[in-house]
């Protein structure tokens, strides 16, 4: 199986599960990326099931992986509008396909930083920490700011 990579060196690294919250850990990256005059590098790790749904999927028919990467790499255009990211910033999206935990390691294995959520989208809304932020925090190699969630 070939996986499409990240080239990210330098900046700080965002994970965007897709959740509400997400919207905030964009924010506090943004905020350090500008300070530091640095690149804001927004990852997004997806599957068929939690990509966005493209424009093409109707009454049965399964779009091509690349349709859903340009679903997911609209959606974070849209909610980086949504959450003021501006000029100042220099953005680059990213819609990376597989294992979110293993895939954000691996995206911001050159970068500065890497921001994440304390938690998203998964289904145990009763765990203080998630899975995916528990993993990145023990195997990240850079320094890595978990922001709480924080309601908008």
């Amino acid at each position: 199986m070939v996986w499409k990579e990240a080239d990210i060196t330098g900046g700080i690294v965002v994970g965007h599960d897709g959740s509400r919250a997400a919207r905030t850990v964009v924010r506090v990256g943004a905020d350090l990326a500008r300070r530091l005059g640095v690149t804001l590098h927004v990852v997004r790790v997806w599957h068929i099931t939690t990509a966005p749904r493209p424009d093409s999927m109707v009454g049965g028919f399964v779009p091509s992986f690349a349709e859903f990467e340009e679903a997911v790499i609209a959606d974070l255009k849209a909610d980086c509008t949504a959450a003021g990211i501006r000029d100042e910033v220099d953005l680059e999206l990213y819609a990376l396909r597989g294992q979110s935990a293993d895939r954000l390691v691996t995206a911001a294995q050159n970068a500065e930083m890497l921001v994440i959520g304390v938690r998203g989208a998964g289904g145990f809304t009763g765990l203080r920490f998630g899975a995916t932020a528990t993993q990145v925090v023990r195997h990240s190699p850079v320094p890595v700011l978990v922001v709480p969630n924080i309601p908008e």
